[in-house]
Protein backbone atom coordinates (compact mmCIF):
# COMPACT_ATOMS: atom_id res chain seq x y z
CA UNK A 1 0.00 0.00 0.00
CA UNK A 2 1.42 2.99 -0.44
CA UNK A 3 2.06 5.49 2.21
CA UNK A 4 -0.48 8.22 0.97
CA UNK A 5 -3.00 5.80 1.32
CA UNK A 6 -2.05 4.48 4.59
CA UNK A 7 -2.16 7.66 5.83
CA UNK A 8 -5.51 9.05 4.44
CA UNK A 9 -6.86 5.94 6.63
CA UNK A 10 -5.57 6.16 9.63
CA UNK A 11 -6.36 9.96 9.77
CA UNK A 12 -9.92 12.41 9.93
CA UNK A 13 -10.17 15.27 9.15
CA UNK A 14 -11.36 18.46 11.33
CA UNK A 15 -12.29 21.89 10.61
CA UNK A 16 -11.27 24.72 13.58
CA UNK A 17 -11.42 28.33 13.89
CA UNK A 18 -8.46 29.88 15.13
CA UNK A 19 -8.11 33.85 15.53
CA UNK A 20 -5.42 35.23 13.31
CA UNK A 21 -3.09 36.51 16.36
CA UNK A 22 -3.33 32.74 17.58
CA UNK A 23 -2.53 31.28 13.81
CA UNK A 24 0.43 33.54 13.34
CA UNK A 25 2.20 32.47 16.90
CA UNK A 26 1.59 28.99 16.15
CA UNK A 27 3.24 29.50 12.65
CA UNK A 28 5.80 31.34 14.33
CA UNK A 29 6.42 27.93 16.40
CA UNK A 30 5.93 25.79 13.58
CA UNK A 31 8.97 27.62 11.72
CA UNK A 32 10.69 27.63 14.47
CA UNK A 33 10.14 23.70 14.86
CA UNK A 34 10.64 23.30 10.96
CA UNK A 35 7.16 21.66 10.90
CA UNK A 36 4.31 22.89 8.55
CA UNK A 37 1.34 24.58 10.67
CA UNK A 38 -0.11 21.09 10.15
CA UNK A 39 2.27 19.61 11.97
CA UNK A 40 2.98 22.11 14.57
CA UNK A 41 -1.00 21.94 15.67
CA UNK A 42 -0.88 17.82 15.33
CA UNK A 43 1.78 18.22 17.72
CA UNK A 44 0.55 20.26 20.36
CA UNK A 45 -2.73 17.87 20.45
CA UNK A 46 -0.61 15.37 20.63
CA UNK A 47 1.29 16.31 23.77
CA UNK A 48 -2.10 17.61 24.90
CA UNK A 49 -3.47 14.45 24.93
CA UNK A 50 -0.55 12.50 26.59
CA UNK A 51 -0.19 14.95 29.54
CA UNK A 52 -3.86 14.49 29.88
CA UNK A 53 -3.80 10.62 30.01
CA UNK A 54 -1.04 11.16 32.93
CA UNK A 55 -3.77 12.84 34.69
CA UNK A 56 -6.49 10.29 34.71
CA UNK A 57 -4.25 7.39 34.72
CA UNK A 58 -4.49 5.57 38.29
CA UNK A 59 -1.14 4.09 39.05
CA UNK A 60 -1.10 0.46 40.15
CA UNK A 61 1.22 1.08 43.21
CA UNK A 62 -1.25 2.67 45.12
CA UNK A 63 -2.85 0.48 47.49
CA UNK A 64 -6.86 0.29 47.41
CA UNK A 65 -8.23 2.15 50.28
CA UNK A 66 -11.75 3.07 51.56
CA UNK A 67 -13.69 5.32 49.13
CA UNK A 68 -14.57 7.69 51.56
CA UNK A 69 -11.31 7.62 52.53
CA UNK A 70 -10.04 8.17 48.76
CA UNK A 71 -12.73 10.94 48.29
CA UNK A 72 -12.17 12.76 51.21
CA UNK A 73 -7.83 12.82 50.98
CA UNK A 74 -5.86 14.72 49.36
CA UNK A 75 -2.93 13.47 47.39
CA UNK A 76 0.02 15.55 48.10
CA UNK A 77 2.18 16.97 44.90
CA UNK A 78 3.59 20.41 44.09
CA UNK A 79 6.21 22.24 46.33
CA UNK A 80 7.21 21.44 49.81
CA UNK A 81 6.33 23.19 52.75
CA UNK A 82 9.31 25.24 54.10
CA UNK A 83 10.13 24.50 57.97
Amino acid sequence: MSEAKLKSQTKKAVTIQLDISLLQKIDKRAKKNYLTLTEQIEDILRRSMLSYNKETEVTPSEPEVDKFVKIFSKKRSGRKAKK
